[in-house]
């Protein structure tokens, strides 16, 4: 090849200063090209690193791709998009992966393999060999000065033919030695062309292999569909943020503005003068409550709201509302007071329970309690925890309300839990001056829109009602074992063992522990979809807000009512007529789910209200549904029973009065027989004919009463029975 520099091996045994001045230049040379090498080599090891961690990296990334759907988000549907969409990308990067492992052997073969054999093999052989031609010539130059000192006289033949025979031997490895040294240099200089050049080929082969298998298998037409739906699902909810982004920023500053007159506690001289809103129903804010401790007072931070004609009090560190005050009872007032040198405390006074000091903010806060308890007060807003039709707020108040006090939307959470007042009835769940605080929130999904079946304003209760019976008083409580260890280890023997004398009579008795969910008023009686999203409004609203204490309850299901009873006292918590309930279903995919929906009627109330009740049961829903079913049949037969036998008895009732009545006039005229033929005699005119109006006209009441459950038992019926009710 020209233009190659070569080594004479002619030369070799010469060894000349010439010759080893060439020697010394391809020896530097090779020096060079050895550094120069291991600089290669190690580049390509980068390389081979870069390409195995990158294959592994992708296969992590695909495996923790699919480790999405195992994670348990709170607001993550089981069904989302988002869950499918992450699957089909790590498919299409397990595809990459595998590309990617190929390259990483194909460069293993290509680039390494040549690099290395060329470091360790060629160079380090130059390496071998300049040591041993070093070795060579200086046993060589040994020899040969041995030689030359050998004297004409004192040497015999004897030494004279060692030093010859040591140097011949010394030369001819000197000579063996340098001639495969620099034949090893000479065709150094040809290795030199391809050594360097065989692993970047290897490389851009291995590449170009690479990408042909990636176009092949990334570039399908189902992939660059599949990406573009992606990017353009994720440009519109890029959109949709940056849209909300705006909106956010916009009520930011409207709040902010809003919010102004609140940062100061006392509003200073300068800023104008806002009157106190003295026509509040409803309010929520913070106060300082005094307590006292031995003989020292502490005033508590402590979170207030009303609610349901009820005053409410929750701490920081609750995570439920508590009944401070009942504000429906008899001498409830709010009014102004002095206590341990505070600004702006008012009391409100009770006559059955101890009165309550507490302090406000400021003037206007302190006015505005005031005003708010004794509106509650002396209009009656609240009756027995239901609003009354005749004080329902316009849009006007609703905007006062909402504007009472900012920082309920921040404590929406304090109202969660419900609770119970003193009088036996139930407290709503949710703050009346945060309209949306507990109100049904939306989702995906085929549900009802919660505008047909909830009220504006529905409350979601999450605490069962106090034990009351129809009459209002607290029932007494039912014999049997106070407590239980296992919340479900009672039997149903038990069970019917602590029952009063009014259910063990019943021909039906069954008994369920449940736990209440929550109940809300609705707008109808009657559907399995307005159970079921019933069911999901309740669920979403105890996981928004962190709701997750249960009542433990045991259902009584009878002939005659329906009991909820507390498992470690036996006292009924409330009770259910079996008129009531217009419907009844269980979920239809988690089975420990079932609601009713119970009407009731206010007194001079022109309509009935309608609200479902949500329960979890330890055994199949649908057993618990059956039961009230079977009930409720067991139950219209023994009022159409009791009816037919009434029926029975004001018709002999009637006959016997006809009977008397026929008596005395007959008694009044005995002589006149002419006067016989004006009563209605049998035809041998030995007996009398009784009449009888039409029993429909007689108890229009009872035939009202048969059409009512009649129409309760087939609408609460499944299907299958309605229709064989019907034909019947």
């Amino acid at each position: 090849m020209p233009g190659i520099e070569k080594l004479h091996l002619e030369d070799a045994l010469e060894d000349s200063p010439q010759t080893r001045h060439l020697l010394s230049v391809f020896e530097k040379d090779a020096l060079a090209l050895k550094k120069y090498s291991t600089g290669l080599h190690g580049c390509c090891q980068r390389i081979m690193k870069a390409q195995n961690e990158l294959c592994a990296a992708t296969q992590s990334l695909a495996q923790h791709l699919r480790d999405y759907e195992i994670q348990k988000f709170s607001l993550e549907t089981e069904d989302s998009i988002l869950t499918s969409t992450l699957k089909q990308y790590a498919s299409y990067l397990d595809d990459v992966s595998s590309i990617q492992q190929v390259l990483s052997a194909q460069l293993s073969e290509t680039m390494m393999y040549p690099c290395t054999k060329f470091l360790q093999a060629d160079l380090e052989e130059v390496t071998t060999l300049y040591e041993m031609f070093n070795i060579a010539s200086s046993e060589h130059g040994s020899a040969q000065s041995r030689y030359m000192k050998l004297s004409k006289r004192r040497e015999d033949d004897r030494t004279r033919n060692e030093a010859n025979q040591d140097l011949y031997l010394t030369r001819k490895k000197f000579h063996q030695t340098s001639l495969h040294y620099f034949s090893c240099l000479n065709a150094l200089q040809y290795k030199r062309k391809f050594c360097l050049l065989e692993p970047v080929m290897g490389y851009l082969h291995a590449q170009r292999a690479f990408f042909r298998m990636g176009q092949d298998a990334v570039g399908k037409t189902d992939i660059e569909d599949f990406l573009s739906n992606i990017a353009a699902s994720v440009q519109g909810v890029q959109h949709e943020l940056q849209m909300e982004t705006k909106k956010t920023v916009d009520l930011i500053d409207n709040l902010e503005q809003q919010s102004a007159h609140q940062y100061h506690g006392q509003p200073p001289v300068d800023m104008p003068y806002i009157p106190p809103n003295t026509s509040l129903t409803q309010k929520a804010g913070y106060l300082y409550i005094r307590s006292k401790q031995l003989l020292a007072t502490k005033w508590e931070k402590c979170f207030f709201f009303t609610q349901a004609g009820n005053l409410m009090c929750q701490a920081k560190a609750e995570l439920a509302g508590s009944l401070v005050l009942d504000l429906n009872e008899p001498g409830v007032m709010a009014e102004p007071c002095e206590a341990d040198d505070r600004r702006f405390v008012f009391a409100v006074v009770s006559q059955k329970k101890k009165s309550i000091v507490v302090q406000a903010e400021n003037d206007r806060e302190k006015d505005e309690w005031i005003c708010t308890i004794n509106n509650i007060v002396r209009e009656s807003g609240y009756e027995k925890g239901t609003r009354v039709s005749s004080h329902q707020p316009t849009q006007q108040s609703k905007k006062e309300r909402a504007g009472s006090s900012s920082s309920m939307t921040k404590q929406a959470s304090g109202s969660v839990s419900g609770s119970s007042s003193p009088d036996g009835q139930s407290v709503s769940s949710n703050a009346s001056n945060n309209n949306n605080a507990m109100s049904p929130t939306t989702t995906s999904g085929p549900a009802p829109s919660p505008g047909d079946v909830f009220l504006p304003d529905a409350p979601i209760q999450f605490d069962i009602i106090t034990p009351t019976d129809e009459n209002g008083t607290v029932t007494t409580n039912l014999p049997g074992p106070p407590k239980r260890i296992n919340p479900f280890d009672q039997s149903a023997t038990d069970v019917l063992d602590t029952l009063d004398a009014a259910i063990e009579n019943a021909s039906f008795v069954e008994s369920f522990l449940v736990r209440f969910l929550g109940s809300m008023e609705v707008k109808s009686d009657r559907g399995d979809s307005l159970v079921h999203e019933t069911m999901r409004q309740i669920m979403a609203a105890r996981a928004i807000h962190n709701v997750f204490r249960m009542t433990e309850s045991r259902l009584v299901v009878s002939s005659e009512c329906m009991r909820l009873i507390d498992p470690g006292t036996n006292n009924v918590r409330t009770q259910f007529n079996l008129a009531d309930i217009s419907f009844w279903a269980a979920h239809h995919e988690n089975n420990r789910l079932f609601g009713f929906i119970t009407r009731t009627k206010a007194p001079g109330a022109a309509i009935s209200t309608f609200a479902c009740h949500v329960f979890e049961c330890n055994v199949s829903a649908e057993e618990i549904c059956q039961a009230i079913g079977t009930a409720t049949k067991l139950a219209f037969q023994a009022i159409m029973e009791r009816k037919h036998q009434t029926k029975q008895q004001q018709v002999k009732q009637k006959e016997h009065a006809l009977l008397l009545a026929n008596i005395g006039q007959i008694e009044d005229a005995p002589e006149e027989q002419e006067g016989l033929g004006n009563l209605p005699l049998s035809s041998d005119g030995k007996y009398l004919v009784l009449t009888t109006t039409d029993e429909s006209d007689l108890y229009p009441e009872s035939q009202d009463m048969e059409e009512s459950m009649a129409k309760m038992s087939v609408s609460s019926a499944p299907p299958e029975e309605i229709d064989s009710e019907s034909e019947a």
